[in-house]
Protein backbone atom coordinates (compact mmCIF):
# COMPACT_ATOMS: atom_id res chain seq x y z
CA UNK A 1 0.00 0.00 0.00
CA UNK A 2 1.40 3.57 -1.25
CA UNK A 3 2.41 6.00 1.73
CA UNK A 4 0.27 9.35 1.91
CA UNK A 5 3.68 10.91 0.73
CA UNK A 6 4.20 8.78 -2.25
CA UNK A 7 0.17 9.57 -2.80
CA UNK A 8 0.67 13.30 -2.64
CA UNK A 9 3.67 12.86 -5.02
CA UNK A 10 2.04 11.18 -7.67
CA UNK A 11 -0.87 13.95 -7.49
CA UNK A 12 1.89 16.28 -8.26
CA UNK A 13 3.34 14.84 -11.17
CA UNK A 14 -0.30 14.82 -12.33
CA UNK A 15 -1.20 18.12 -11.56
CA UNK A 16 2.38 19.11 -13.16
CA UNK A 17 1.15 17.34 -16.46
CA UNK A 18 -2.26 19.14 -16.56
CA UNK A 19 -0.93 22.43 -16.63
CA UNK A 20 1.65 21.71 -19.16
CA UNK A 21 -2.14 20.72 -21.63
CA UNK A 22 -4.25 23.11 -20.54
CA UNK A 23 -4.16 26.72 -22.34
CA UNK A 24 -7.21 27.79 -20.41
CA UNK A 25 -6.29 30.49 -18.07
CA UNK A 26 -9.20 29.59 -15.51
CA UNK A 27 -8.62 26.23 -15.24
CA UNK A 28 -4.33 27.10 -15.42
CA UNK A 29 -5.00 29.72 -11.93
CA UNK A 30 -7.32 26.40 -10.62
CA UNK A 31 -4.56 24.02 -11.26
CA UNK A 32 -1.85 26.40 -9.77
CA UNK A 33 -3.01 26.31 -6.63
CA UNK A 34 -3.92 23.10 -6.51
CA UNK A 35 -0.30 22.19 -7.03
CA UNK A 36 1.35 25.05 -4.30
CA UNK A 37 -1.63 23.04 -1.45
CA UNK A 38 0.36 19.68 -2.91
CA UNK A 39 3.67 20.79 -2.27
CA UNK A 40 3.27 22.14 1.17
CA UNK A 41 1.80 19.31 2.06
CA UNK A 42 4.84 17.05 0.61
CA UNK A 43 7.02 19.73 2.69
CA UNK A 44 5.20 19.28 5.95
CA UNK A 45 5.08 15.83 5.47
CA UNK A 46 9.10 15.07 4.79
CA UNK A 47 9.47 17.52 7.78
CA UNK A 48 7.66 15.72 10.12
CA UNK A 49 9.14 12.07 8.66
CA UNK A 50 12.84 14.01 9.66
CA UNK A 51 11.95 14.65 12.80
CA UNK A 52 10.90 11.33 13.59
CA UNK A 53 13.80 9.61 12.49
CA UNK A 54 15.63 12.41 14.33
CA UNK A 55 13.87 11.35 17.87
CA UNK A 56 14.45 7.65 17.10
CA UNK A 57 18.12 8.36 16.73
CA UNK A 58 18.37 9.96 19.66
CA UNK A 59 16.00 7.20 21.74
CA UNK A 60 19.12 4.80 20.67
CA UNK A 61 21.82 7.09 21.97
CA UNK A 62 23.31 6.34 25.15
CA UNK A 63 22.95 8.41 27.85
CA UNK A 64 25.22 11.20 28.17
CA UNK A 65 28.32 11.52 30.25
CA UNK A 66 28.06 14.75 32.32
CA UNK A 67 31.49 16.55 32.06
CA UNK A 68 32.67 17.05 35.67
CA UNK A 69 32.64 20.95 36.66
CA UNK A 70 35.90 22.81 34.97
CA UNK A 71 37.40 25.75 36.53
CA UNK A 72 36.09 29.44 35.68
CA UNK A 73 39.43 31.25 34.52
CA UNK A 74 43.15 31.31 34.43
CA UNK A 75 44.88 33.28 36.36
CA UNK A 76 48.85 34.21 35.51
CA UNK A 77 51.08 34.08 38.84
CA UNK A 78 53.26 37.33 38.57
CA UNK A 79 54.77 37.50 41.96
CA UNK A 80 56.92 35.07 43.47
CA UNK A 81 60.18 35.06 45.39
CA UNK A 82 63.54 33.25 44.75
CA UNK A 83 66.85 32.15 45.98
CA UNK A 84 69.71 30.18 45.66
CA UNK A 85 71.98 27.16 47.20
CA UNK A 86 75.33 25.32 45.64
CA UNK A 87 73.01 23.36 43.88
CA UNK A 88 69.34 24.82 43.53
CA UNK A 89 67.52 27.99 42.16
CA UNK A 90 64.22 28.14 44.53
CA UNK A 91 61.36 29.93 43.23
CA UNK A 92 57.95 30.63 46.01
CA UNK A 93 54.64 31.30 44.99
CA UNK A 94 52.28 31.83 47.71
CA UNK A 95 49.12 30.49 47.11
CA UNK A 96 46.21 30.24 49.78
CA UNK A 97 44.99 26.82 50.29
CA UNK A 98 47.24 25.31 47.69
CA UNK A 99 47.90 22.65 49.95
CA UNK A 100 44.66 21.18 50.05
CA UNK A 101 44.00 20.68 46.02
CA UNK A 102 44.90 17.09 45.24
CA UNK A 103 48.51 16.58 44.20
CA UNK A 104 47.89 15.71 40.40
CA UNK A 105 46.33 18.98 40.49
CA UNK A 106 49.82 20.57 40.88
CA UNK A 107 51.91 20.16 37.95
CA UNK A 108 55.04 21.53 36.90
CA UNK A 109 56.75 21.27 33.70
CA UNK A 110 60.37 21.69 33.03
CA UNK A 111 63.01 21.94 30.13
CA UNK A 112 66.52 22.98 30.17
CA UNK A 113 65.85 27.20 29.97
CA UNK A 114 62.55 26.91 31.59
CA UNK A 115 59.82 25.82 33.55
CA UNK A 116 55.80 26.01 33.80
CA UNK A 117 53.18 25.44 36.93
CA UNK A 118 50.06 25.21 36.70
CA UNK A 119 47.53 24.81 39.48
CA UNK A 120 44.41 23.71 38.37
CA UNK A 121 40.62 23.93 40.96
CA UNK A 122 41.63 26.40 43.77
CA UNK A 123 38.97 27.71 44.74
CA UNK A 124 37.16 27.58 41.39
CA UNK A 125 40.62 29.18 39.53
CA UNK A 126 43.38 27.94 37.68
CA UNK A 127 46.74 29.49 38.30
CA UNK A 128 49.58 29.49 35.78
CA UNK A 129 53.23 30.58 35.94
CA UNK A 130 55.71 30.38 32.84
CA UNK A 131 59.19 31.22 33.23
CA UNK A 132 61.30 31.39 29.87
CA UNK A 133 64.80 31.94 29.03
CA UNK A 134 66.30 30.59 32.52
CA UNK A 135 69.45 32.72 32.80
CA UNK A 136 71.19 29.24 33.19
CA UNK A 137 70.61 25.43 32.05
CA UNK A 138 69.11 23.44 34.65
CA UNK A 139 68.77 19.93 34.82
CA UNK A 140 65.21 18.51 34.22
CA UNK A 141 65.67 15.16 36.11
CA UNK A 142 66.97 17.03 39.31
CA UNK A 143 64.29 19.75 39.00
CA UNK A 144 61.62 19.27 41.03
CA UNK A 145 58.43 20.92 43.24
CA UNK A 146 57.24 21.15 46.56
CA UNK A 147 54.02 21.81 48.31
CA UNK A 148 53.66 23.42 51.48
CA UNK A 149 51.36 25.82 53.80
CA UNK A 150 49.66 27.87 50.72
CA UNK A 151 53.29 27.98 48.77
CA UNK A 152 54.37 26.05 46.24
CA UNK A 153 58.30 25.72 45.89
CA UNK A 154 60.22 24.72 42.76
CA UNK A 155 63.35 23.44 42.86
CA UNK A 156 65.31 23.91 39.94
CA UNK A 157 68.50 21.74 39.93
CA UNK A 158 71.52 23.72 38.40
CA UNK A 159 73.49 21.79 35.77
CA UNK A 160 76.40 24.08 36.83
CA UNK A 161 76.64 23.37 40.59
CA UNK A 162 78.31 26.15 42.41
CA UNK A 163 78.06 28.99 40.09
CA UNK A 164 76.15 31.94 41.55
CA UNK A 165 72.79 33.26 39.35
CA UNK A 166 72.88 36.95 39.72
CA UNK A 167 69.26 37.04 37.87
CA UNK A 168 66.72 34.44 37.33
CA UNK A 169 66.31 35.44 33.70
CA UNK A 170 68.17 35.98 31.24
CA UNK A 171 65.51 39.02 30.02
CA UNK A 172 66.19 40.45 33.58
CA UNK A 173 69.60 40.68 33.38
CA UNK A 174 69.58 42.46 29.78
CA UNK A 175 67.17 44.69 31.37
CA UNK A 176 69.33 45.81 34.31
CA UNK A 177 72.41 45.68 32.46
CA UNK A 178 70.53 48.53 30.16
CA UNK A 179 69.27 50.74 32.93
CA UNK A 180 73.07 50.69 34.46
CA UNK A 181 74.22 54.45 33.72
CA UNK A 182 77.19 54.60 30.81
CA UNK A 183 80.33 55.76 31.45
CA UNK A 184 81.80 58.28 28.29
CA UNK A 185 85.40 58.95 28.65
CA UNK A 186 85.28 61.67 26.64
CA UNK A 187 82.71 63.70 28.96
CA UNK A 188 83.38 65.56 32.21
CA UNK A 189 83.64 62.91 35.27
CA UNK A 190 81.48 64.66 37.82
CA UNK A 191 78.49 64.68 34.86
CA UNK A 192 79.20 60.84 34.93
CA UNK A 193 78.94 60.75 38.82
CA UNK A 194 76.34 63.05 38.91
CA UNK A 195 74.36 60.63 36.65
CA UNK A 196 75.25 57.41 39.41
CA UNK A 197 73.87 59.61 42.01
CA UNK A 198 71.08 59.94 39.91
CA UNK A 199 70.51 56.73 39.31
CA UNK A 200 70.78 55.53 43.35
CA UNK A 201 68.97 58.44 43.97
CA UNK A 202 66.22 57.70 42.18
CA UNK A 203 65.56 53.83 42.78
CA UNK A 204 66.71 54.30 46.61
CA UNK A 205 64.78 54.24 49.41
CA UNK A 206 63.61 57.10 51.79
CA UNK A 207 66.45 56.46 53.83
CA UNK A 208 69.16 56.68 51.19
CA UNK A 209 67.63 59.62 49.68
CA UNK A 210 67.98 61.19 53.16
CA UNK A 211 71.87 60.09 53.27
CA UNK A 212 71.70 61.35 49.48
CA UNK A 213 70.50 64.92 50.58
CA UNK A 214 72.48 64.70 53.60
CA UNK A 215 75.72 63.88 51.55
CA UNK A 216 75.12 66.60 48.90
CA UNK A 217 74.47 69.43 51.45
CA UNK A 218 77.42 68.74 53.46
CA UNK A 219 79.65 68.66 50.13
CA UNK A 220 78.10 72.20 48.97
CA UNK A 221 78.91 73.23 52.65
CA UNK A 222 82.32 72.69 52.52
CA UNK A 223 83.06 73.69 48.85
CA UNK A 224 81.60 76.86 49.87
CA UNK A 225 83.97 77.40 52.77
CA UNK A 226 86.52 76.36 50.78
CA UNK A 227 86.11 78.81 48.56
CA UNK A 228 85.46 81.20 51.16
CA UNK A 229 89.19 80.18 53.10
CA UNK A 230 90.75 80.79 49.61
Amino acid sequence: MASALEELQKDLEEVKVLLEKTSRKRVRDALTVEKSKIETEIKNKMQQKSQRKAELLDNEKPAAVVAPITTGYTVKISNYGWDQSDKFVKIYITLTGVHQVPTENVQVHFTERSFDLLVKNLNGKSYSMIVNNLLKPISVEGSSKKVKTDTVLILCRKKAENTRWDYLTQVEKECKEKEKPSYDTETDPSEGLMNVLKKIYEDGDDDMKRTINKAWVESREKQAKGDTEF
